[in-house]
């Protein structure tokens, strides 16, 4: 059974129609390239149309917006062997800036074409504003699942901070439940080596959700790297964040008033946080510093503090 790779919904219901020349091909094109079940007259008849609506290469930009920033270099060269052999049957589509072309959809397929040698490929036209570039890219990407997490959720960031829009709108406008916009955002709040590692699948999402349970960035990185050392299943991660959430949740009830308050006064006048970490009559304070600039500060501070 031959699978349909059009545009879909999402993407159509966001490019504005226009009354077009040319008529765009309503066939069942394949979007790996490969051979088409179709009578040999509906396949000669779509080819020509594509032939028609080509775009020279050399002016087609790729999209600003772009929210896939990985392309697995084997899968790019076995479509682009693909397109030497059969040529590109879905069109990219592409906005006019200038002189030349942007990429609205088919970064791929133009990467693949352009590795292929081709001069040439068949291109739709449309009229978009910036903000239905950057919505069109993630549209078409989350439908075919190009994106990984990490750039799922910074695409979706992307929309907020430059367009101002809200989870909800983004949710509306992308065919995503609210809930899905607002775990994928969360996954932006871990350390960088764990978003890494989320990029690269050495870890899941439901490992990231997991080690999101714990409000601790070191604590974070000690489960993550307890997740490498051994293999933690997603249910095992989950089992060790509850009894790491548990023992913070007991120090916490656990502190001792008095202690705290010197925490906060030591705290404030060194500008830096210090950890009281008493064992019998004695004890150590413990004074954190980030670069070698604030120890210098935290040194000129506990000077004005003796004088």
């Amino acid at each position: 059974m031959v699978q349909n790779y059009g545009l879909g919904r999402g993407l159509s219901s966001l490019i504005p129609q226009k009354t077009k020349k040319i008529t765009e091909p309503e066939a069942d094109f394949n979007y790996f390239g490969s051979k088409i079940e179709k009578n040999n007259q509906e396949v000669a008849s779509a080819q020509k149309l594509l032939e028609d609506n080509e775009i020279d290469i050399s002016k087609i930009i790729p999209n600003p917006h772009q929210p896939r920033f990985h392309f697995d270099e084997i899968k790019l060269q076995e479509l682009s062997d693909s397109i030497k052999e059969h040529g590109i049957i879905q069109p990219i589509v592409v906005s006019k800036k200038g002189e030349q072309y942007e990429i609205i959809a088919g970064e791929r397929r133009f990467q693949a074409a352009k590795l292929a040698g081709l001069s040439r490929v068949p291109a739709i036209i449309r009229e978009v504003s910036e903000q239905q570039k950057l919505e069109l890219a993630i549209i078409e990407n989350i439908q075919r699942h190009n994106l990984n997490p990490v750039e799922e959720a910074r695409s979706y960031q992307k929309l907020m901070t430059d367009f101002d829009l809200s989870q909800e709108e983004i949710s509306v406008k992308l065919g995503k439940n609210r809930s899905t916009v607002a775990n994928k955002l969360r996954i932006l709040n871990l350390p960088v080596e764990i978003q890494k590692a989320l990029m690269e699948d050495k870890i899941t999402e439901g490992h990231c959700k997991a080690i999101l349970a714990i409000e601790n960035t070191e604590k974070q990185k000690a489960l993550f790297d307890l997740i490498l050392k051994n293999g933690l299943t997603v249910r095992q991660t989950e089992n060790k964040s509850k009894e790491v959430s548990v023992r913070m949740h007991k120090r916490i009830l656990n502190i001792d008033p008095e202690q705290k308050a010197l925490e906060d006064n030591l705290s404030q006048a060194l500008n830096t946080r210090v950890k009281l970490q008493k064992s019998g009559a004695g004890g150590k304070i413990v004074i954190e510093f980030y670069s070698e600039e604030e120890l210098r500060n935290i040194a000129e501070n506990i000077e004005k503090i003796g004088k």
